[in-house]
């Protein structure tokens, strides 16, 4: 059985409106225009792919779909790694849905090594549907908010208005998680759970428009600024690092630059963090 078509079809014509014939490297067909990018007979032939063909795909009525229609589509798109990978997720023939919820991830034994041993630094472990599987005392310094092991990092950052105080730069990464959550939903189709947070955000007017534009992402380098109470504001590099054993975890590393103002700060908000130990998995 084929998945749900209907996200392929949203997608692939987000990604139509948003290239003109011009940057897709061709001559507009004639007659009035009544998209903001590409027609459908435009990428079709881009794709090298009949017009009814294509039809079919956008309206969900296509079952089967080869890699190479796919990569031609992803050419003519121009799609990054992410988007190609994503429109492949996508077009996937579906596994057989699960009937029982997923169990909770165990927090990978090597990963929480490694937190163990960034005192220095502020750093969390990530599973799937962004849920902290643990953190050290000094992240929960940085942030302002316990992220107890369990917490969903991106419901805290989308709806907490504690997050909006704190990260200055919060639209960048909020944005940012929308889309990092739109990539996990085409990897897992079935992870009820997963739908169910995103359905629970959409309630947001501004998360549902960035939700609707279809932009994708995996987790990546970012600069995150925050204004912290005491220390006043700092600047951080996040890092993402994977283990072998889980790809769905990531271990998420607040690096700073060598002697910068928020390098010198960090030693004065660790011995502050340490007043109240908590163990990174507790």
């Amino acid at each position: 059985m084929a998945q749900d078509r209907t996200a392929l079809g949203a997608f692939l014509r987000s990604r139509r409106d948003r290239i003109t014939p011009a940057q897709a490297g061709m001559t507009p067909f004639p007659g009035a225009r009544r998209v903001p990018g590409l027609r459908k007979e435009e990428l079709a032939v881009l794709a090298g792919l009949s017009p009814d063909y294509y039809s079919r795909l956008e309206q969900g009525r296509q079952a089967n779909i080869s890699v190479e229609v796919l990569d031609g589509l992803a050419r003519a798109l121009r799609l990054d790694d992410v988007e190609r990978a994503h429109l492949h997720d996508l077009a996937a023939p579906s596994a057989r849905p699960r009937h029982r919820p997923e169990p909770d991830p165990v927090a990978d034994p090597g990963l929480l090594r490694v937190l163990s041993a960034l005192d220095h630094l502020p750093a969390l472990l990530l599973g799937n549907r962004s849920q902290v599987l643990a953190r050290n005392t000094l992240l929960r310094e940085v942030l302002g908010h316990p992220m107890e092991p369990g917490t969903l990092l991106s419901g805290w950052l989308l709806t907490d208005p504690g997050a909006r105080d704190r990260i200055i730069n919060w639209p960048d990464f909020a944005r940012a998680t929308v889309a990092t959550l739109r990539r996990e939903a085409g990897r897992r189709p079935h992870d009820r759970r997963l739908h169910a947070d995103i359905e629970r955000l959409r309630a947001d007017p501004e998360i549902a428009r960035w939700w609707d534009d279809h932009g994708v992402l995996d987790y990546a380098s970012m600069t995150k600024r925050i204004r912290h109470p005491v220390a006043g504001d700092l600047t951080f590099g996040v890092e993402m690092l994977t283990g072998p054993l889980d790809p769905d975890q990531r271990l998420i590393v607040y690096t700073v630059e060598p002697d910068s103002a928020t390098a010198r700060v960090l030693p004065m908000l660790a011995s502050w963090a340490a007043a109240t130990p908590v163990s990174p998995n507790s």
